[in-house]
């Protein structure tokens, strides 16, 4: 059974935003934020053709700055949200902003890489709405409800974390409410994810080494991991299927795996990397499958079945089962399988910053390193039959 080779675009610039566009079920597309200093920025919208093997972008000017962030409206493909620095008054600042994309590209063009025409004439994004936290400090990222109607976002600036409602339209954006990281020194937020789960009342926030939940209701911190990674924290997820459950990595180049109810240890730790872990993402549907990047240049999928919400594999009911698979489902249910590491992807030679699954199809991933080089892959085939069937 072979498996379909990955497929590698190259932007121009150094990269490290990547995001796929979370409103869109049906086509597979990504959007990645561009890094540039001497010429503008560019959002890139990626279409992967999963049947010809074939992908196709768009290319948006995002003359802000260069993007440290992107995130995608759940509930409208043509809204995004980027951080993005700027200089102002000599000094550079990182800033929040809320953009939509021009009508006629929130559902992909599908023309060929090599098309000169898009790239030199590419059309800007419409400014819908600054974060403004000048108050606040830099931002660092820009998270929206999980599954929400794309009103309400989180963003991160140094030791602030901001709830803002956005309008209807999305063209003003308002402090609701705020929490502020309290304690020695110059304290501030690394990364941040909103809990899928508790009716998305849960933040889950990283500074330096610890990791702090948040109930987003009082805007109180409702639990603390002092030393959760030997150095800083880079990323968290949620699993999407066990509300206690969350996946940290960090410079210490692990990836530790939390209960939330008991944070003295980690449930699972993994040491599969050589340099810092930038990136860590649960499948959306198959929680078992997470995906790690670093800068080691690699990507790394391992199946975490055993603290997965399926440990003992794919269960069948007695009553579904006829005589004769009676004892083949006994053998099946004996043991918890086994983790393991699926895959290393080494098609990039620079740091991998970023990885996400496709919101599409559950099967098939990007990821993306500073030199501008996204690579699509997909879960082995003998893998997924394994889990489907």
């Amino acid at each position: 059974m072979e498996d379909d080779a990955p497929v590698i675009y190259g932007l121009e610039f150094q990269a490290r935003a990547l995001t796929s566009q979370t409103a869109e079920s049906d086509a597979i597309r990504f959007l990645v934020g561009t890094q540039s200093l001497k010429f503008d920025n560019q959002i890139h919208i990626i279409d992967f053709d999963d049947e010809n093997n074939i992908i196709s972008k768009s290319v948006l000017q995002h003359q802000a700055g260069e993007i440290w962030h992107i995130s995608a409206s759940p509930a409208d493909k043509a809204v995004l949200a980027t951080c993005y620095n700027k200089t102002s008054e000599s000094r550079v600042v990182t800033c929040g902003a809320v953009w939509r994309m021009p009508p006629e590209w929130e559902s992909g063009s599908h023309e060929s890489p090599d098309d000169p025409h898009n790239s030199h004439n590419p059309q800007n994004l419409e400014l819908l709405c600054h974060l403004d936290n000048s108050s606040h400090g830099n931002a660092s990222c820009v998270l929206w409800e999980p599954m929400g109607d794309g009103k309400h976002v989180i963003s991160l600036a140094d030791n602030h974390a901001l709830l803002w409602d956005l309008t209807e339209s999305s063209t003003q954006a308002t402090i609701s409410s705020s929490a502020t990281l309290e304690g020695k020194g110059q304290l501030k937020f690394t990364a941040g994810k909103w809990s899928p789960h508790h009716n998305c009342t849960q933040l889950a926030t990283a500074n330096d080494t610890a990791i702090r939940g948040w109930d987003l209701r009082t805007m109180s911190q409702i639990y603390c991991i002092e030393n959760a990674h030997g150095q800083l924290v880079r990323d968290l997820d949620f699993n999407p299927n066990k509300q206690y459950y969350l996946a940290s990595c960090g410079d210490d180049c692990k990836v530790k795996f939390w209960d939330v109810r008991n944070i003295n240890e980690p449930v699972k730790n993994l040491e599969e990397h050589s340099h810092w872990v930038w990136s860590v993402r649960y499948n959306h549907s198959h929680d078992q499958l997470v995906l790690t990047g670093s800068s080691d240049s690699r990507v790394i999928l391992s199946n975490m079945v055993s603290i997965s919400s399926e440990p003992f594999g794919h269960l069948v009911d007695d009553d579904d089962l006829s005589d004769g698979e009676d004892n083949h489902q006994d053998e099946k249910t004996k043991e918890p399988l086994q983790d393991s590491i699926i895959s290393t992807y080494e098609e990039h030679e620079d740091s991998v910053y970023a990885v996400e699954w496709s919101s599409a199809d559950p099967w098939l991933f990007a990821s993306l390193s500073y030199d501008g080089r996204l690579v699509i892959n997909r879960v082995p085939r003998a893998l997924k039959y394994h889990i489907l069937l």
